[in-house]
């Protein structure tokens, strides 16, 4: 052994180094070996106890291997949550599977060729109470902040003026005794310019407003009933409107501009027919016109004299600022006049609408609101053609059409059972890909079923998990579903509560 080696092993250790100078290290307790429980359960290896009758094996049991996709997976194990969608667009909360934060961008989703999504309409279900309006409202808010602006086509309830004034935009209320006014029959931006257009493109143009407006038409008269049934609107009627309103119009004369015509004017035109009009519509006379077009020239009377006279059969006196962040029309007033009327004029706020956005400027993105839309659906069939063609239209203005409903049965009260409209209102759900489905009551599970397709546990998600806690809906974005919950500012949650009323009340 070496020197340094023994004086190290003969060296003062750290209690006697302290020690020496006068201090003194508390002693440490020693504390007795705590005992052991005693074991329930002994290892075994995977082939299990090497003795005689205890299981074991010479080989390993098989594993069952699965090979599937991550969009394949969720349909035999509901746990494993789809693949979340990119994170563009608006952040409306949390997915309740992956834990993740969930966006929505219905346009993004229709240039996206991974998202099975080929429109950007959204249709939102849920009965009263659970979240749909604050779900709209928390979508049109958060697009803002990526250019969008929102458009609200009829606000049946006011639900949407505390948004637009905290916004700064006062919303246009539309009712008796109020100035507003609202031509259904306005040419839009389309008519801007006319005089400089060459004869295909004024012929192009005037195919889509002549459009339109019989769209309209169609729908305002096949509103109107004769006892139990709706008056309707054939293809000799179809012809007397078309070549009325290009007469009103100057169309037929070949004029360089159009003028804007109205409904009590097409009403007084076809009331008192010019010769032209007569010839050009094959009739004999004026007597033989006027007894064919009778009830045409009635059901159109009854939109000039009847409940809504004064709201929709006059020039537009109102404009709004499409550069403001949201523009809405207020139908409130006309809420005692019961379902059919706020109908009707909802159907001429979505024609107006419609022709207003016919051009939309590059990057004018948009989201169109339409509240209590099942009211225009009782019209009749052409009045869910028309709410048909909003929707087709979309794809090429690029706007998001939300329609807001309370649930599918609504699409079934557009007309008796194996109808016309109760059929192309079932279709309208193949043009809308994305489905927002808020709580619903057990009644409704059959409804989810056969008209919407869902499975058992997507089914029960609605009728259980949603209807636990405001805000829950199941987004149904093409053939994917996610369990979501919408997240509130508390700001939004002043902007979004919609039971004031109620609160008062109590």
């Amino acid at each position: 052994m070496s020197a340094r080696a023994g004086r190290r092993g003969t060296g003062r250790d750290v209690d006697r180094l302290l020690a020496d100078f006068g201090h003194t290290l508390p002693a440490i307790p020693r504390q007795a070996p705590a005992a052991k429980d005693p074991r329930l359960f002994r290892p075994a290896t995977t082939r299990g106890p090497f003795a005689r009758d205890r299981g074991w094996a010479p080989n390993r049991a098989p594993v069952s291997q699965w090979r599937m996709t991550s969009d394949q997976a969720p349909a035999l194990w509901p746990w494993i949550s789809t693949p979340g969608l990119p994170p563009t667009g608006a952040q409306m909360g949390f997915d309740e599977l992956s834990g993740g934060a969930f966006y929505a961008d219905p346009v993004g989703w229709v240039l996206d060729e991974r998202i099975p999504v080929t429109n950007n309409n959204v249709m939102i279900f849920g009965k009263p109470g659970v979240g749909k309006s604050a779900t709209t409202k928390a979508f049109c808010l958060r697009m803002m902040d990526f250019g969008y602006r929102t458009l609200i086509v009829g606000d049946v309830k006011d639900e949407y003026e505390v948004l637009c004034r905290a916004l700064g935009v006062e919303p246009f209320s539309i009712g008796h005794g109020l100035s507003a006014r609202i031509n259904p029959l306005a040419i839009g931006p389309l008519g801007h310019g006319w005089e400089q257009l060459d004869a295909d493109e004024a012929q192009k143009r005037a195919a889509v407003v002549f459009s339109r407006w019989l769209t309209l038409v169609r729908g305002l008269v096949g509103s109107q009933r004769i006892g139990s049934e709706r008056v309707p609107f054939g293809p000799t009627d179809e012809v007397v409107v078309k070549q009325a309103l290009q007469m009103a119009t100057g169309y037929a004369s070949g004029y360089s501009t159009l003028r804007e015509t109205t409904i009590p004017h097409l009403w007084h035109l076809l009331n008192s027919p010019p010769p032209e009009l007569i010839e050009a519509t094959r009739y004999e006379s004026e007597r033989h016109f006027l007894d064919e077009t009778r009830l045409l020239r009635d059901a159109l009377g009854q939109l000039v004299s009847g409940a809504l006279a004064g709201l929709f059969d006059d020039h537009s006196n109102i404009e709004l600022d499409w550069l403001a962040p949201i523009q809405s029309l207020s139908l409130s007033r006309l809420e005692p006049l019961g379902d059919e009327a706020v109908g009707i004029a909802l159907t001429c706020l979505n024609s107006w609408g419609r022709g207003m956005r016919e051009v939309a400027a590059p990057g004018d993105l948009r989201v169109v609101v339409r509240d209590e839309s099942w009211k225009q659906l009782r019209l009749g069939t052409e009045a869910v053609k028309s709410f048909d063609a909003d929707l087709r239209l979309s794809r090429s203005a690029g706007d998001v059409q939300w329609a807001v409903m309370h649930k599918p049965a609504d699409l079934l009260s557009a007309g008796d059972s194996g109808s016309q409209a109760q059929t192309i209102a079932k279709d309208l759900l193949h043009l809308v890909d994305t489905k927002i489905l808020h709580g619903q009551d057990h009644g409704v599970a059959v409804e989810l079923e056969k008209l919407l397709g869902l499975g058992r546990i997507a089914r029960d998600a609605v009728t259980g998990w949603a209807m636990q806690g405001k805000g829950r809906a199941l987004w149904c974005v093409g053939d994917q579903q996610y369990k979501v919950q919408t997240v509130l500012h508390p700001l939004e949650k002043e902007l979004t509560y919609t039971n004031e009323n109620l609160a008062a009340a109590s």
